[in-house]
């Protein structure tokens, strides 16, 4: 059974930073892409970021040159680094993966990051 834990979230003043973790285990199949999602109190879910196996990013506009994603797809454990956050960024984060070959889409929990103004 897959997976998807997330850690690191907090509470931090406008300006400050985070950085999440997400790890995925119990895949017999290696792992296409992970990223970080935000999802509002309705369930709607935002791609924050994504990186992929080849270690290619991906980042929403709105988090580009602020936010870092890193880590190794292959070896089930990415990172995102949050820097000069700000209000609007409060958000439930929600780790996400696809496996190679396959189309379903695997989540974590979340972790909640409130940034206060």
């Amino acid at each position: 059974q897959v997976k998807v834990v997330e850690s690191g979230g907090g509470l931090v003043q406008a300006g400050g930073s985070l950085r999440l973790s997400c790890t995925v285990s119990g895949s017999s199949i290696g792992l296409k892409t992970m990223g970080w999602y935000r999802q509002t109190p309705g369930g709607q879910r935002d791609l924050v970021a994504s990186i992929t196996r080849s270690g290619i990013p991906n980042y929403a506009g709105s988090v580009k040159y602020r936010f870092t994603i890193s880590g190794d797809v292959a070896k089930n454990t990415i990172y995102l680094q949050m820097d000069n956050l700000q209000p609007v960024d409060t958000a439930l984060y929600v780790c996400n993966t696809v496996q190679l070959g396959r189309s379903n889409n695997y989540w974590g929990q979340g972790t909640q990051v409130t940034v206060s103004s």
